[in-house]
Formats: C-alpha cells, sequence, structure tokens
C-alpha cells in the first residue's frame, strides 16, 4: 500500500428498493434500481481496493449493520462508518473530519461512477502526495465525483447547491477563497438518470444479470 497515511472514502447507501436510485426506477423498476446500486457500490469497492493507494473506509447511509454492508465488509476489507448529517455537504465533512484524524489526507468518492477506476484513484493520491492542498474530479453535469483534502475546512461544504449544476463551480469557488493549491482530474460522467444507462451498457463488461437490466431499462427509455 502506497500511501498508508491516506485514506479512500466510499460514499454508499444500501441497495434498498425504492431508496436506492430512484430516478431509475421509471426504467428498470424499483428492484432492477436497485440491483445497478448494488453492482455500482461494489464496482467502486473493487476500484478503491484494488488501487493499493491507501486504506478504504466505507460510509454507510442507514443502518451499517446492513447485510449489504456486512458482506462488503467481509468481501473487501473495508471498515464501515456511519454517515452523518442534513445534507451531502454535511455528511461529507463529517466523514473527511473523522478520517483525517488518523490520516495525512482524505479522498471522498461517490459510488455511481463507472468510468472512476483504479488509474484515477492512484493519480489523485499521488496528486496529494505531491503537496495540493486538494484534488477534485468534476462530473459532466456540474458536480464532482472525487474530493480529496489535507483539512475538512467547512466553507468547502456549506450552502452549496447539492444535485445542480453549479456545485463545480461554487466549489472551485470556495477553494479559490480559502487560497488552496487544488489540481483537477479530467471530468468523469456519473449515472443519475435513464438517458446515462446506454453509457453504462457500453462498457462491455458488465454481468450477465446487470446487461440484461440494463437493455430492457434503455429499450423502455426509447419506446
Amino acid at each position: 500500500m502506497r500511501f498508508p497515511r491516506g485514506r479512500l472514502l466510499v460514499m454508499a447507501r444500501a441497495p434498498v428498493a425504492g431508496q436506492a436510485k430512484t430516478r431509475l426506477i421509471p426504467a428498470l423498476g424499483a428492484e432492477g434500481a436497485a440491483a445497478v446500486h448494488r453492482y455500482l457500490v461494489e464496482r467502486q469497492l473493487v476500484a478503491a481496493t484494488a488501487s493499493a493507494t491507501a486504506p478504504v473506509e466505507l460510509w454507510c447511509a442507514g443502518d451499517c449493520l446492513h447485510p449489504f454492508f456486512s458482506e462488503c465488509r467481509r468481501r473487501f476489507a473495508v471498515s464501515l462508518h456511519p454517515q452523518q448529517g442534513a445534507d451531502l455537504g454535511e455528511r461529507m465533512l463529517h466523514a473527511l473530519s473523522s478520517a483525517l484524524h488518523d490520516a495525512d489526507f482524505a479522498i471522498v468518492i461517490g459510488s455511481d461512477i463507472p468510468a472512476l477506476d483504479t488509474s484515477v484513484l492512484q493519480a489523485a493520491c499521488e496528486t496529494m502526495r505531491q503537496g495540493a492542498d486538494a484534488v477534485i474530479a468534476p462530473a459532466e453535469d456540474g458536480g464532482y465525483v472525487l474530493l480529496g483534502v489535507r483539512q475538512a475546512a467547512p466553507e468547502l461544504f456549506r450552502n452549496i447547491e447539492w444535485g445542480s449544476e453549479r456545485v463545480m463551480a461554487q466549489s472551485r469557488e470556495r477553494l479559490r477563497h480559502l487560497g488552496w493549491n487544488w489540481q483537477e482530474l479530467p471530468a468523469m460522467w456519473d449515472l443519475d438518470r435513464p438517458q446515462d444507462l446506454p453509457r453504462l451498457l457500453a462498457l462491455g463488461t458488465l454481468p450477465a444479470d446487470i446487461r440484461r437490466l440494463l437493455s430492457q431499462g434503455t429499450t423502455a427509455e426509447v419506446l
């Protein structure tokens, strides 16, 4: 492990039908959307653990004792931590603050970024090793999919329009105001809407059950 004093924080919820990836339900149904969410979380944990860069923590929305999280701890040897906070910003701030008690830097990532692989995580950790105050990977929809910091500055997370196309622009403004030296990785896409399903289907390395679900969903979207 190249960066034992770093941390990779994966933010995820359990794949509960009707609660996970709800914007995909019109195309995939509640069970199908939950199955895709489960696949995406597991894919992210594979990338994070296979990167061999830093210890991986799974930050759980809801009950950390949910069987899915227990299975993830067993399969991927990750530690489990409960998310806390009223919105996404508060939850990320809490996770980063907690991790930085015992680490030199921490990188928080979402669980629905198919293009985020080991090379991206290694590049993010290397950027922090080289002395950057922060590293961030924009999302194509105007948000971001990865954020690494050396200190958890509350200003980075308060009064941000989470879920809007202004998140990345507002975060750049906060980084400039803090006077931090930060680096940006190439923009990536995340899977939020039925319109995103063909991009996931095109990856070509999907399990048969997920490929079948996506094929049905993309057909329904066309209809």
